[in-house]
């Protein structure tokens, strides 16, 4: 058993997972206009981010690692400190003359450190909690989560764009967004510090450190219906994956295109201030829903929740709406069903983890859960050129119905993430 600890998950887990999420979207997205705004070919960029995401796929290779060795607190602090330390070096190499290899190579070492650090972060959650506790807050987790993405891609971006006009030089205002994200990550590091757990896995430390890695691995994939739960896995974000490659695409792209010709910041107001709002909402209930009642009862109305808003992308994209409000309507719908639905999935990805190696198995399901993102959102924007705008979102209510029919036939415990009386 773990130890109790006194400190309240409503003061660890926000800045826990906010620091998940900062240095994800930077390396991933904010790296893209970054080196935009730096003059890099579209080609390259294209190329090289994209292979940035490989280490949150390929995580679980390593992941018994940090299942084996140390503690999950040592791991995910010293990763959030070698992260402080990779924007800083991003932030003093940017002004360089091959200041592309230079950053990209600070990059790859971010990527891996930042994957290491959600395996790290996520076993923690699994250890400090009792499950009936996970699912409670599985909505407070998701949404920090997506705060912290949000913090990256809209204020930092802000940022950059200010220092851009103020300097008029968008070396120095990289280097200086950079060097900002760098004392942010130090000040959460140190918030991390004084205010996570100390929790050790007791009774089970001694067999843990014995397990090999075949074990690990074995044990998890010998796991009763493993079929099916990692179809489930890979199957219940199939819409939601490409929608939302081209969401903003089609939301910025002009009338001839089929988009709605919305600026820059009418969408980054419509994702960072109520889309916020929404999503927040939609995750917090959704935890609270699954701790109440268990996930049997919610399972359906989770993936129809995340999936049914999807369809109201169709209209948009048939009639094109000149008023602002139906867009922001509807991504505020899209948000809310996304936190709320998404809350059954982050369950069971925690019941697919139970067992000795909590921590491992977590980083195998999320893995896979990388994958069912990844694969069909690189095959969107193909998809999208070759149907339209409309054509593509009546595909992607198509692709809903193999995740509703995943979601009815998965096996659980139907009272799993239910609070104990």
């Amino acid at each position: 058993m773990s130890k109790t600890t006194q400190k309240s998950p409503w003061i660890w887990i926000p800045s826990l997972y906010m620091t998940e999420g900062i240095p994800y979207i930077v390396i991933i997205v904010v790296s893209v206009i970054m080196y935009k705004k730096l003059g890099v070919s579209n080609s390259d960029i294209g190329l090289y981010t994209s292979l940035l995401y490989l280490p949150w796929v390929i995580k679980p290779i390593w992941s018994p690692i940090v299942d084996l060795f140390g503690t999950k607190r040592k791991w995910f602090l010293s990763m959030q400190l070698v992260l402080a330390l990779v924007f800083l070096g991003v932030g003093l190499t940017t002004s360089g003359s091959n200041f592309f290899f230079m950053t990209l190579a600070f990059f790859w070492m971010g990527a891996f450190a930042s994957a290491t650090n959600d395996i790290a972060s996520d076993g923690m959650y699994l250890i400090a909690l009792k499950p009936e506790q996970q699912s409670f807050f599985v909505g407070l987790r998701g949404t920090f989560y997506r705060i912290g993405m949000i913090t990256g891609q809209g204020l930092i971006v802000m940022v950059a764009g200010y220092l851009e006009t103020s300097l008029g030089d968008n070396s120095k205002a990289w280097s200086y967004t950079m060097i900002i994200v760098a004392v942010l990550m130090l000040l959460l590091t140190t918030i991390n510090y004084f205010f996570t757990p100390k929790v050790e896995e007791e009774s089970t430390e001694k067999t843990t450190r014995e397990a090999s890695f075949g074990k690990v691995f074995s044990t998890f994939f010998t796991k009763k219906n493993i079929g099916i739960s990692l179809a489930f896995v890979l199957l219940y974000r199939l819409g939601e994956s490409q929608l939302v490659k081209m969401a903003s695409p089609f939301l910025l792209d002009v009338k001839e295109k089929g988009g709605l010709a919305l600026s820059t910041s009418e969408v980054g107001f419509m994702y960072g201030t109520i889309g916020v709002i929404a999503l927040l909402l939609g995750g917090i209930l959704g935890g609270i829903a699954i701790s109440r009642d268990g996930l049997g009862k919610w399972m359906i109305p989770m993936a129809l929740s995340l999936n049914l808003p999807n369809l109201l992308y169709i209209a948009l994209a048939h009639f094109q709406p000149e008023n602002i409000f139906f867009a922001g309507s509807v991504v505020v719908i899209e948000q809310f069903g996304y936190g709320f639905g998404f809350a059954a999935y982050m369950i069971f990805l925690i019941y697919l983890a139970e067992g000795l190696f909590k921590t491992s198995h977590y980083a195998l399901a999320t893995g896979f859960m990388a994958m069912g993102m990844m694969f069909p959102g690189m095959i969107s924007g193909y998809i999208q050129e070759w149907l339209g705008y409309t054509g593509f979102f009546i595909w992607v209510g198509i692709a809903m119905i193999p995740a509703l029919a995943i979601a009815a036939s998965v096996k659980y415990p139907k009272e799993f993430g239910k609070k104990l009386d």
